[in-house]
């Protein structure tokens, strides 16, 4: 895997990948990162042994979502990169129009579908960051706070990168299931980042 300082150059240059979609992954993988941090300092400490297990389950649990959300980013890029490549497609005549067309519809398909179970993952991090709360650590208040606006930020990123794809999708079908997951997936997201912000204020 890229360097930081490489990713960002690629981020940052006139290719389309990586993208939007990819970076929203990297910013939970930074929430993930740090729910894992807190965890981990707070379950070695003594003042904290009472909720060493619950620290233990966050570090598992936190340390398997930054796994899956570098996957993630992985799919992401190659799912964009197979809506270029659809796009490129021939379309001279009729046959290789409605070729391009099947073939863009299902790239789109894929384009939105990995973006939306990022958010996934994003939500599944704030959940933890809500559980971190139980840890009356006081010190790591500011960690739990970034944790938590990252995995917000990461969702609504992944929730632009899903729409994107539906605006260019035929499929109304598979568009309305999408945005119904995608709705209670941004309203769980705005209850719990306002109850940790709550918290932590």
């Amino acid at each position: 895997m890229e360097s930081l300082p490489e990713y960002l150059a690629q981020l940052a240059s006139q290719w389309p990948t990586p993208g939007g979609g990819s970076a929203a992954t990297v910013v939970g993988a930074a929430g993930a990162a740090l729910v894992a941090m807190v965890a981990r300092i707070s379950s070695t400490n003594p003042k904290y042994a009472a909720y060493k297990d619950l620290a233990n389950d966050l570090v598992a649990s936190a340390d398997d979502l930054r796994s899956e959300f570098l996957r993630a980013k992985e799919r992401d890029e190659a799912a964009f990169d197979r809506v270029v490549a659809a796009t490129a497609m021939p379309k001279d005549t009729a046959d290789e129009k409605q070729v391009r067309r099947d073939a863009l519809e299902i790239a789109l398909a894929h384009a939105a579908a990995e973006p939306l179970m990022a958010a996934e993952l994003a939500l599944e991090t704030l959940r933890l960051t809500a559980r971190l709360l139980e840890i009356p650590n006081k010190n790591l208040t500011s960690d739990v706070g970034c944790a938590a606006e990252f995995a917000a930020a990461s969702l609504a990123a992944c929730a632009y990168n899903v729409r994107i794809n539906h605006k260019f999708m035929r499929d109304t079908d598979a568009i309305e299931a999408q945005a119904h997951v995608l709705a209670r997936y941004e309203r769980e997201s705005a209850a719990l980042l306002a109850g940790v912000r709550r918290s932590l204020t």
